[in-house]
C-alpha cells in the first residue's frame, strides 16, 4: 500500500484530504513548468491489453508490448519497484527498474499517484513468483489524477455514491464493469438475432403530442419554437405500427421511454424498452420468437441457458409454460372467473378474498387485480400468461370465440413481467371505440388511460395487415442475466434525487 493510502487512514481525514489534493496539483504544476504537461499528450499507441498479454504469454514472452491504463497500486523498493496498471479487460503487474528507464524517469515515476493514467512500454516476462508481468523500458504519464480514489481493499461501498459517481464505481468495482459490459453484449445479441430474422431497426420520435401505447403517466414539456405542449413518449408502439401500415413488414426499436412514476428496485422513470412488430403473424408467433430469442441471448452472452438469480435457477432451455390468465388465477387463488358472469359477482368475490378495487373497475379489471395479488409471485420459471381481459387491453384484437378477452400475453420470470405482446388490433372502428372508452376512464380519474390518436386511427384506416407485436423491458432482462438486485445496478446513470434537495 502506498504512503498516500497510509496517510489517508492515519491522519485527520479533512485536513489530510486537502493536503493530498494540494500536493497532486503541485505535482501537476511542477510537470507543466518542466514542459511535461500530461494533458498536452493527445495520443498513445497501445499494442495490447492486459488480458492479451496474459492469454498469449507463450507467444509474447520476451517481446515488446505497449499498454495503457490507470495506476492502481505502487510498491517502491529503492532502485526497483512494482506497480499495477488497470485497463478495460483487467490489470497487469509492471516491473519498473531505475537501470531500465533511467534515473530521471525513475524519479518521476516515484512521484506518480494512485489513479494516474500511464502508458507502459516494455518486455513480457514472468516473475520468480510466477506472475506474468511487463518489464518497463519506457513510462509515459498520460493523465494526472487530481482526486483521491477510494481505498482499494474496500472499494466504493457507499451505494448512493456508487450511482452518483459511476465513473469511480467502474474503476473500483470489477463487478460493476462486468455487469455493464454484459448489458452491452445482451443488447448487441438481441440486435444480431432480430437482424438475422429480417427485422429492420428504426427510430421514432421521443417528443410526441400524444403519449399512447401503454398505461402510464407521461412527462410533459413545452416546445417554445412552436408554442406547443408535448410529452415524452411512454412507449414505442403507435409509431412502429404506422411503419407496418407503410409496408415495413418487420421493425424493431430499442430506445428510452419515460414514465412519470415512482422509483424502486425494478422501476426507473427513464428505461430501455424494445418493441418489435411483425406483419402476418399473431401473438402465438410472438411467443415462439420470444422463447427462441431469450434462449439465444442467454447462450450467446452467458454460455448457458440456465441462469441463477438470487440463488434461484431458471432454465431457458426448457419449453416455456403457457397458461391463460383465468387458469392461472384459478390455480393460485381458487377462483374460477369462467363462473363469474357479472360485475356484481366479481366485486363480491373480490371483497371476500380481500382484493381492493375502485368504483371504475370492470369485471376484467378485477380479474387482473386477482392475477397481480395471487399469481405473479409464483411465476418463477419462464411462463407465458395468455388471453387477458379486454378492459385492460385497448390496443389488442379480441379472441374470436370469446370477445370479452383478447389475444395478448405477458411473459413472466422470477415473478416479474418481462414482456407484453398482442395480436395487434387493426380494425380502426373497434380501435376508435376503445379509445373512446379510454377517454372515459381518463375523465373518471385514471391518469394512465390512453387518449385518442387521430393520426394513428387514420393510419389504421389506410390499412394495417394482421400483425404481432411485443414490448420487452431490457433493463429487467439485464438484471436477470447479471444477477443484479436493483435496476439501478444495470443502468450506468440511474435517476437520483438531487443532493441539494
Amino acid at each position: 500500500m502506498s504512503d498516500e493510502r497510509n496517510n489517508i487512514q492515519s491522519e485527520k481525514p479533512e485536513q489530510n484530504l486537502n493536503e493530498l489534493l494540494a500536493i497532486r496539483r503541485q505535482k501537476l504544476a511542477d510537470l507543466q513548468s518542466e514542459g511535461m504537461d500530461p494533458f498536452a499528450i493527445t495520443k498513445y499507441e497501445v499494442t495490447h491489453h492486459s488480458t492479451d498479454v496474459k492469454n498469449n504469454y507463450e507467444i509474447l514472452e520476451g517481446k515488446e508490448v505497449s499498454i495503457a491504463g490507470r495506476l492502481m497500486s505502487k510498491r517502491v523498493m529503492g532502485k526497483a519497484s512494482f506497480c499495477n496498471v488497470q485497463d478495460l479487460p483487467g490489470s497487469i503487474q509492471c516491473y519498473v527498474a531505475r537501470d531500465s528507464i533511467g534515473v530521471d524517469e525513475y524519479a518521476r515515476f516515484k512521484k506518480y499517484d494512485i489513479g494516474d493514467i500511464i502508458g507502459v512500454k516494455g518486455t513480457v516476462f514472468t516473475t520468480k513468483t510466477g506472475e506474468i508481468s511487463i518489464h518497463a523500458t519506457e513510462l509515459t504519464l498520460l493523465t494526472k489524477s487530481l482526486q483521491i480514489l477510494p481505498e482499494k481493499y474496500h472499494g466504493l461501498t457507499n451505494t448512493d455514491l456508487r450511482y452518483r459517481q459511476r465513473y469511480v464505481d467502474l474503476i473500483m468495482n470489477a463487478e460493476t464493469k462486468d455487469t455493464m459490459i454484459k448489458r452491452s453484449k445482451i443488447i448487441s445479441s438481441i440486435r444480431r438475432y432480430l437482424d438475422g430474422l429480417g427485422f429492420l431497426e428504426v427510430e421514432t420520435p421521443m417528443l410526441v403530442s400524444n403519449a399512447g401505447g401503454a398505461a402510464a403517466r407521461p412527462f410533459e414539456t413545452h416546445f417554445n419554437a412552436l408554442d406547443e405542449d408535448l410529452k415524452l413518449r411512454i412507449s414505442l408502439e403507435l409509431y412502429l405500427k404506422r411503419l407496418i401500415v407503410g409496408g415495413l413488414e418487420r421493425v424493431y426499436e430499442i430506445g428510452r421511454v419515460f414514465r412519470n412514476e415512482g422509483l424502486d428496485t425494478r422501476h426507473n422513470p427513464e428505461f430501455t424498452l424494445m418493441e418489435l412488430y411483425q406483419a402476418y403473424t399473431d401473438y402465438h408467433g410472438m411467443m415462439d420468437l420470444t422463447e427462441n430469442m431469450f434462449r439465444h441471448v442467454a447462450q450467446d452472452v452467458l454460455g448457458t441457458t440456465k441462469i441463477v438469480y438470487n440463488g434461484v435457477e431458471m432454465d431457458l432451455g426448457k419449453p416455456f409454460e403457457r397458461i391463460t390468465m383465468i387458469d392461472a388465477v384459478k390455480k393460485y387463488s381458487g377462483v374460477d372467473f369462467n363462473e363469474i358472469k357479472t360485475l356484481e359477482e366479481a366485486r363480491a368475490i373480490a371483497k371476500e378474498k380481500g382484493v381492493e378495487f375502485e368504483a371504475r373497475h370492470q369485471k376484467g379489471d378485477i380479474l387482473n387485480l386477482f392475477f397481480e395479488e395471487f399469481v405473479e409471485e409464483h411465476l418463477i420459471q419462464p411462463t407465458f400468461v395468455m388471453d387477458h381481459p379486454i378492459e385492460i387491453s385497448p390496443l389488442t384484437k379480441k379472441k374470436p370465440d370469446n370477445p370479452e378477452y383478447v389475444e395478448r400475453f405477458e411473459m413472466f420470470m422470477n415473478g416479474w413481467e418481462m414482456c407484453n405482446a398482442y395480436s395487434e388490433l387493426n380494425d380502426p372502428i373497434d380501435q376508435r371505440a376503445r379509445f373512446k372508452d379510454q377517454e372515459a376512464q381518463l375523465s373518471q380519474g385514471n391518469a394512465e388511460a390512453n387518449t385518442t390518436d387521430e393520426d394513428f386511427l387514420n393510419a389504421l384506416e389506410i390499412g394495417m395487415p394482421p400483425t404481432g407485436g411485443i414490448g420487452y423491458g431490457i433493463d429487467r432482462l439485464c438484471m436477470l442475466l447479471t444477477d443484479s438486485q436493483a435496476i439501478r445496478d444495470v443502468l450506468l446513470f440511474p435517476t437520483l434525487k438531487s443532493i441539494d434537495k
